[in-house]
């Protein structure tokens, strides 16, 4: 837009000069509507996580599987890419930390937090953008008591090792997962937040009680043990202050990626709709399974969430 600077972003100063000369923004007319004045949008979800324009990972995945389970969603994007960095052409990258400022800054005057349960982490942008992130939640969540942060702590996985910023890790340790309420890391992920390998279930087990505490009730270990698990198998580790539960289900193999998204947006879900954690986690199970089937019965890189009528 030509109001806007280099960047795009309109001066705070220009904004009521950018709605007048701006059709994109609206007629004047329009823009002398008090649209704050009307009810907010009755939100379930803010997610915040990676986005793409092809495929199906982070929001673009978590969005409409929490959508098909009748909650109302809003993605806030940490990074926006044309697809995953898996195809030959690759354009995008993380969101600047301006402009995810301003999207939460908004997100917060149009009173989205004032109905909102929950608000989903995945994949994170850079530090800067992160520390921003965690300022804002340590706000909002002590003035909002009733929004549960829900954690995927994505890092990256056995097979290829971290593939976030270095500095993120940490940063989830010692700011993020003090304040959630859950946790989905992989196994891999376990590792880093505890700062050990974990071979064993026992291990496991009590790496995950490490990180309880009176604010993170449950985490919930996707892929946990894999040396402990059958061929052809995965098994997913519920650890809470009083209960261990594992659920072992069939290991699908598939080039798709964002099946944890898929995994967590489910899980999340079905939480907030009124299932046990235990209950959530077997849909969960099964709905991640059910997807990577039907995406491997299709030959596709990309998760399909959908049948075709």
């Amino acid at each position: 837009m030509s109001d806007g600077g280099p960047d795009g972003r309109v001066p705070a100063g220009d904004r009521s000069s950018a709605r007048k000369n701006s059709p994109e923004l609206g007629s004047p007319d329009r823009s002398s509507i008090d649209r704050d004045s009307f009810n907010p949008l009755p939100v379930d979800v803010v997610s915040i996580q990676s986005q793409v324009v092809y495929g199906c990972v982070g929001n673009t995945v978590a969005v409409p599987t929490m959508q098909a389970l009748g909650l109302n969603v809003i993605s806030l994007p940490t990074v926006l890419l044309s697809n995953v960095p898996h195809y030959d052409t690759l354009h995008g990258g993380p969101v600047s930390t301006a402009w995810f400022e301003g999207f939460l800054a908004d997100v917060e005057r149009r009173r989205v937090l004032e109905s909102a349960r929950a608000i989903l982490l995945g994949y994170l942008g850079p530090p800067e953008q992160t520390a921003v992130l965690v300022a804002w939640l340590e706000r909002v969540l002590a003035s909002h008591p009733q929004i549960q942060l829900l954690l995927d702590p994505v890092i990256g996985d056995h097979d290829v090792g971290i593939y976030v910023h270095a500095e993120l890790p940490g940063l989830l340790r010692e700011r993020l997962v003090p304040m959630s309420h859950g946790l989905t890391p992989n196994s891999f992920e376990l590792e880093q937040l505890v700062g050990k390998r974990l071979t064993t279930l026992d291990e496991t087990i009590a790496a995950a009680r490490q990180l309880l505490s009176s604010t993170t009730e449950w985490i919930v270990v996707t892929s946990a043990a894999p040396a402990e698990t059958s061929a052809g198998e995965t098994s997913v580790l519920i650890v809470t202050a009083d209960d261990t539960r594992v659920i072992t289900h069939r290991l699908v193999e598939t080039v798709a990626k964002g099946a944890g998204d898929l995994f967590t947006a489910s899980l999340a879900g079905r939480l907030l709709l009124g299932d046990s954690l235990y209950e959530a986690a077997q849909f969960a199970c099964d709905k991640t399974e059910a997807v990577m089937t039907h995406t491997t019965e299709l030959g596709c890189a990309e998760l399909v969430l959908n049948q075709r009528r």
